[in-house]
């Protein structure tokens, strides 16, 4: 099996091609770790009887972008025509649709918008200023999980925006996509509403990731997966890329979204429980809700390439996906450690050490991998009440403002 790990990606030029005067990428020259160069091969463009434009190399054909010559009078699209990845069909038509689920948990998204605004900062404001309203501990657990989740969901909505949607080539499971993209910049604005509110550093919040071990760690972790598909070489269409992507998605969903938010979203919601920093709290429970629907579009996509391409599921690539994971795990765990030294808020490192294991074992088993941490608990059962917050509740006490229609807006 190839090891991909800290391969370095080194584009090569731009070569002339002879179909239509264009000009394609050479392959990317990809290092291994023993020095060897390998290909990804990018296939060259050429024009097929229908007049679409489409990625071919020894009989293999990539997905299309949507950015293909439009092919006056060719056929409709079909929904036996689309897949996920490495589709040929048209994928600037939305219709016929072939993945209900992609559509529906679009309108759901949507169904739960919700801004920052919208909750009132005013109690934490006056708790943060109270010089004996939280105790130093408390305080660090609050800035620290500003400090990551704050470029978290940037690198997220990066990895959407550059990496993974130019490669999924459905065009509802790409409607989610841009939903997604929105939230995760929503979710930054309310981190930024939050640091302004309390009058926070934000130089000191913002740079964590560069200056917090545990914080930084995990950021580089994820980084490795956005720069590989990122690269304008990588193409799908092999057995080795169509892999790569897989791993991207799992990289993202299922470790970043599914196991790196969790040890905040049990903090800070922690706070919430006790009557404090509610406005942060509630802002943090509306997030944990759309990152959990985040995590169960992205199992549903995982699990759909591997029922259209069950050669990708291999063995060795399970056992690659099994190592990620455990990595994953440990880095959480001493963020953790990093977050709370000591026992505050009724938590404490053990109990994130069971929590995350617990965590774990359910995400190996949403993507059809065993459980690797026999008899885990979930120390936090409460965690699941949190997702059934709905708009029009009050929850800690805050005060929910009605959105404002088009009808109501003023353009004057």
């Amino acid at each position: 099996m190839l090891n991909f790990d800290n391969m370095s990606m080194k584009p090569a030029g731009i070569a002339n091609n002879n179909v239509t005067g264009s000009t394609v990428p050479q392959a990317a020259a990809v290092v291994s770790n023993n020095g060897q160069a390998m290909s990804f091969e990018p296939s060259a463009p050429a024009i097929n009887q229908a007049g679409d434009q489409t990625m071919q190399n020894e009989g293999v054909v990539a997905g299309a972008t949507g950015l293909e010559e439009i092919s006056f009078n060719a056929a409709r699209v079909r929904v036996d025509d689309k897949k996920i990845i490495n589709c040929r069909a048209d994928v600037n038509q939305l219709v016929p649709f072939k993945y209900e689920w992609a559509w529906q948990k679009y309108l759901d998204a949507c169904a739960n918008h919700w801004m920052p605004q919208e909750i009132s900062m005013s109690r934490d404001i006056a708790l943060w200023k109270d010089p004996n309203g939280l105790s130093a501990d408390e305080r660090q657990i609050i800035k620290r999980n500003l400090g990551f989740f704050v470029t978290a969901d940037s690198l997220v909505a990066n990895n959407l925006v550059l990496a993974i949607y130019r490669h999924i080539t459905n065009p509802e499971c790409r409607q989610y996509l841009l939903r997604q993209a929105f939230e995760e910049a929503l979710h930054t604005h309310a981190y930024q509403y939050i640091v302004e509110s309390l009058g926070l550093d934000e130089g000191e919040i913002f740079n964590m990731y560069r200056e917090i071990p545990s914080i930084h760690e995990k950021d580089a972790f994820q980084l490795q997966f956005t720069s590989e598909l990122a690269d304008p070489n990588f193409q799908t269409g092999t057995f080795e890329t169509d892999q790569r992507l897989l791993r991207n998605l799992i990289g993202y969903y299922i470790i970043m979204e599914g196991i790196f938010f969790y040890v905040g979203f049990v903090q800070m919601l922690s706070f919430g429980r006790q009557n404090k920093m509610t406005g942060a709290s509630e802002q943090f429970q509306y997030i944990l809700r759309d990152e959990s629907m985040h995590l169960n579009y992205g199992v549903d996509v995982i699990n759909q390439i591997k029922n259209e391409n069950p050669h990708l599921w291999t063995p060795e690539f399970q056992q690659e996906i099994i190592d990620l994971i455990k990595q994953g795990v440990d880095l959480e765990y001493k963020y953790a450690e990093d977050t709370m030294p000591r026992g505050v808020l009724g938590l404490n490192r053990d109990m994130f050490s069971e929590y995350l294991r617990y965590i774990a074992n359910r995400r190996c088993k949403q993507i059809g991998l065993t459980e690797q941490f026999a008899g885990a608990k979930n120390p936090f059962p409460w965690m699941s009440e949190m997702l059934d917050l709905k708009k029009e509740k009050n929850f800690f006490e805050t005060r929910v403002i009605d959105y404002q229609t088009g009808g109501a807006l003023s353009w004057d």
